[in-house]
């Protein structure tokens, strides 16, 4: 058996990313999921790209902030301690507008741990 306590502040950020990556499951050598914490300034996008995922389902649980998630059928707003599920096949691009007030802090998780990931275009 194994357990952790980590505090995301202590995982060194990805670097070239447009928000405060912080990949959790990476650092603890998790296999199974995609786990990781992300702080977006009015602005940024908290993954790399409007993106759609093959296998992988994926959820951002927002801890602070207001979260903005593109996707074909329109905008969603997703409020501090609501949670936004994309299914897979689903294309999403998660944000802070540039004209918002507060910074937006959210954990994401995304099973299975497959990199499936491919740019969206319409």
């Amino acid at each position: 058996m194994e357990y952790h306590v980590v505090d995301p502040a202590d995982i060194s950020p990805t670097p070239d990313r447009p928000s405060d990556h912080h990949a959790v499951s990476d650092a603890l050598g998790l296999e199974r999921m995609a786990l990781n914490v992300y702080r977006a300034e009015p602005g940024d996008q908290l993954p790399l790209a409007y993106h759609v995922h093959d296998e992988q389902e994926e959820a951002f649980y927002v801890l602070d902030g207001t979260l903005h998630v593109e996707t074909p059928d329109g905008e969603h707003v997703v409020d501090t301690g609501e949670l936004f599920v994309a299914e897979p096949e689903s294309p999403h691009r998660a944000f802070v507008p540039a004209d918002a007030d507060t910074t937006v802090r959210a954990l994401a998780v995304g099973a299975p741990a497959v990199d499936d990931v491919h740019p969206y275009e319409e």
